[in-house]
């Protein structure tokens, strides 16, 4: 079957993208648009190698959509309001970036009246839920098509489908599969395949270089990161530098292990030096600013919003009024946090804000109290206890 419909593809110029790209042009003749979008994983350079690559796969159009900035403004600016760490490890570095990546295609597809949307997922990953989620949800009247988990295809398979014709390219298999996004580094290999084995040293792709301990300061306003070392630039430049330099010295290695979408259990390393930074930074100047009913109600509603943002949920309502709280919370979350890089790790030094809560005439901790007498507190502290009075009487006598 011939056609010559518009069909978009999800293109990373992989085995598997590159195996659609291919099939789909030259078995069925769509007018294939090859689509990447840039959520801080590419260079001018990177771009430039999978537009060649597209291009001799016998994609019509190739295009590459810069999504940089949407990424923070829309995804990673609540991640760091919520602090959020998936199972308190995982940053959420790939996952949050492909709901982005999705909406970008399927706003692409739409532009041009593509009929079909296609992508290389296989059926035992996290991706073919978020990108179908939000192609069905943002163009229902769109096909979606998706060779590699349509007909369960083996490595070898592809590869031998791609020789026969005539694509000897080299598609033996990286060591280690890395996808790198503004957020933070995905690394796979076969020891993440297993449950007790670490990736070496060299599955990494920042190598440590520096051992000598720096001194950072990292400036926020209203919850987001303005500037590092007095040296004021966006939020996504911040984050760009941060990684640079915390990366020098390999900090932000770990492996994550969590429960995928479908059902079953997934490990993956990653690198996110800058992530991890920002939001232990960030937490604790929250600590210092924030009420301590802000600081629990954020804790419980921050796992939702990863929960759902993991698993493709983004553009369900909730989603929207969890970001207007997470952001209302953020008002008063400014001041300078000094963080000690150092070898594998860093240290939190301590804050300065004209919002610190310490800064209190009422008192010092475990020191002095000004704004009330002993008196007050044996009152206080009998009341407190008159529930569990009632209870242990009630209980003991019954």
């Amino acid at each position: 079957m011939i056609s010559k419909d518009k069909l978009v593809l999800a293109y990373s110029g992989g085995l598997d993208t590159s195996y659609c790209a291919v099939h789909l042009s030259q078995d069925f003749g769509y007018e294939v648009h090859a689509i990447s979008v840039n959520t801080g994983g590419f260079d001018k350079a990177a771009i430039a190698l999978i537009e060649s690559k597209a291009y001799q796969m016998g994609v019509a159009v190739y295009k590459n959509i810069e999504a940089t900035e949407r990424y923070y403004n829309e995804v990673v600016k609540y991640l760091i309001f919520g602090n959020v760490l998936k199972n308190n490890t995982y940053p959420l570095s790939v996952s949050a970036e492909r709901i982005i990546q999705a909406i970008e295609i399927v706003t692409y597809a739409k532009s041009i009246n593509a009929k079909y949307i296609a992508h290389g997922s296989t059926g035992a990953g996290n991706d073919q839920v978020r990108f179908d989620i939000i192609f069905q949800i943002l163009a229902p009247e769109i096909e979606i098509i998706t060779p590699i988990r349509d007909h369960k295809l083996s490595r070898e398979q592809e590869i031998a489908y791609l020789k026969s014709k005539g694509l000897e390219m080299s598609w033996d298999k990286a060591k280690y599969s890395i996808n790198k996004g503004l957020w933070g580094t995905s690394v796979g290999g076969d020891q993440t395949l297993t449950s007790h084995l670490a990736l070496p040293e060299e599955a990494y792709p920042s190598q440590m270089i520096k051992k000598e301990d720096t001194l950072v300061t990292l400036d926020f306003l209203n919850g987001e990161l303005v500037a590092i070392d007095g040296q004021k630039n966006t939020p996504v430049k911040n984050i760009q530098i941060l990684n640079k330099l915390a990366g020098a010295y390999a900090i932000g290695r770990d492996i994550h292990v969590g429960d995928t979408i479908v059902g079953i259990k997934g490990r993956v390393g990653f690198e996110a030096p800058a992530a991890l930074i920002i939001i232990k930074a960030h937490h604790l100047l929250e600590k210092h600013t924030l009420s301590k009913w802000q600081l629990q109600h954020k804790d419980s509603m921050a796992q939702y919003y990863g929960m759902h943002l993991h698993e493709g949920q983004y553009l369900d309502p909730v989603m929207r009024n969890m970001e207007a709280f997470l952001e209302s919370s953020q008002s008063h979350v400014s001041g300078a946090v000094t963080v000690t890089l150092k070898p594998y790790h860093f240290t939190l030094n301590g804050v300065k804000s004209d919002y610190d809560l310490m800064k209190s005439e009422f008192g010092s901790y475990g020191e002095m109290n000004t704004a009330w007498t002993a008196d007050d507190a044996k009152g206080f502290i009998k009341i407190m206890s008159n529930q569990n009075k009632i209870i242990q009487n009630i209980n003991s006598t019954a």
